[in-house]
């Protein structure tokens, strides 16, 4: 187990890097991984309804509200930017995705 804080390169080749989407809870990291395909970025419970995102629609318990904004932010940048987002908890979202065992990307 290693603590860190703020971003990480796990194998220090920029291919899966933790990255603070700090806000819902404290500490909270998001997981941003290169593939063929281009970048994903799991967003975890920073982000787990595409609303979220999209409305900025907050869930009823936040830790620190303001990070939590930032982060989405930083998550809207990140998509913009071309990376694709996986939002954890949204039946609307998984719909679209490619279930095991067909490969994803």
């Amino acid at each position: 187990m290693k603590q860190v804080d703020g971003e990480h390169d796990l194998f220090g080749d920029g291919s899966v890097v933790c990255i603070p989407t700090y806000g819902h809870t404290p500490g909270h990291q998001s997981l941003k991984v290169r593939t063929e395909a281009g970048e994903i970025v799991i967003t975890g419970d920073a982000c787990y309804f595409c609303r979220t995102l999209r409305e900025r629609r907050l869930p009823r318990f936040v830790y620190d509200r303001e990070q939590m904004l930032a982060s989405l932010d930083r998550l809207e940048a990140l998509e913009k930017g071309g990376a694709r987002l996986f939002f954890g908890h949204d039946p609307d979202f998984w719909k679209d995705v490619p279930q095991a065992p067909v490969p994803a990307f």
